[in-house]
């Protein structure tokens, strides 16, 4: 459905802990955003990849996390139809709230939306500001965001997330391993 609306940006999350056949969570990953652009929501703009523990069990394989801000004409409840679509196509059975899995895109903000809809659409993402691995990869790529409800601004909802959240969330770099500007939050709120 076209609904004419392009201007407020559109972000997801991208998570993966389970490897896909012979891919692994950030090989799945990369190929997600290649999904996402052929189901004809193409990708503006990319975090890098992140990691961080699985939650709410950390002695669950680890995630590789990404935000990626989209761009679409279609109605959040299509974009949202289209990220389970994916998620499917992707293996994810959704039988188990909070389950290890090979793909997770949730619609994390839709056009500073608002929504609680009967049927499960809420907007903005009713978790996401408590999250460093949302929350981390989002302020890469805006870090201007602020919550639609709260309107509180990323670096003030990072500076909130306990110490522990940060620092277990951090950027890996291409090869895999740690980055250093994951620190740059460390400093804040404790």
């Amino acid at each position: 459905m076209n609904t004419g609306k392009q201007s407020a940006p559109i972000y997801i999350a991208l998570g993966a802990n389970l490897p896909l056949g012979e891919w692994s969570p950030r090989e799945t990953l990369a190929r997600a955003r290649i999904a996402l652009a052929e189901a004809g929501l193409g990708i503006v703009s990319a975090s890098s990849d992140w990691h961080s523990p699985a939650w709410p069990d950390p002695s669950e394989p680890p995630y590789v996390n990404a935000v990626a801000e989209i761009a679409s004409d279609q109605s959040a409840r299509a974009i949202l139809e289209r990220l389970h679509a994916i998620e499917a196509t992707f293996g994810r059975k959704r039988a188990v709230c909070n389950e290890p899995r090979p793909l997770d895109l949730d619609l994390i903000d839709c056009r500073g939306e608002r929504t609680d809809a009967p049927d499960g659409l809420v907007l903005p993402h009713p978790r996401a500001t408590s999250r460093a691995f949302v929350l981390l990869p989002l302020a890469e790529i805006a870090p201007g965001w602020s919550d639609p409800v709260s309107g509180q601004s990323i670096i003030d909802l990072i500076a909130a997330l306990p110490q522990a959240d940060r620092s277990a969330t951090y950027k890996l770099q291409e090869s895999g391993k740690l980055s250093p500007d994951h620190l740059a939050f460390e400093g804040r709120g404790d």
